[in-house]
């Protein structure tokens, strides 16, 4: 179920300020950047590089994911782990809001988002 308009803008308002805190500056951008999707009921943050053998083409590196669970009104966390899977993040598997979401992926205590 995908969140509704009021919900999209203020998740959209929230993660966009995460990200544009945590963008590199704008001089080396074209090297790496950070942006985000929401898509249904989740939200994506994801590295932008270009790609090794192509720099004129860029990639995406997922950074981490939240998916709302409306039936218990929780976020489910996950990271992606070397198989290119998403994985619930089981240092937090679940945060109450999204910010609380956003500030497990800023501490990053486990190395496991931002490496």
């Amino acid at each position: 179920m995908a969140f509704n308009k009021i919900e999209r803008e203020q998740y959209e308002k929230q993660v966009g300020d995460f990200v544009e805190r945590r963008r590199p500056p704008k001089e080396i951008r074209y090297q790496v950047d950070l942006g985000f999707r929401i898509r249904g009921n989740s939200v994506e943050l994801f590295e932008i590089r270009p790609l090794w053998s192509d720099p004129e083409r860029t990639i995406e590196e997922p950074v981490a994911k939240a998916t709302y669970s409306p039936k218990t009104g929780t976020w489910k966390l996950y990271w992606q782990q070397s198989d290119l899977k998403w994985h619930r993040y089981r240092h937090a598997p679940e945060a109450a809001s999204l910010d609380e979401f956003l500030d497990i992926v800023e501490k990053d205590e486990h190395d496991c988002f931002w490496g």
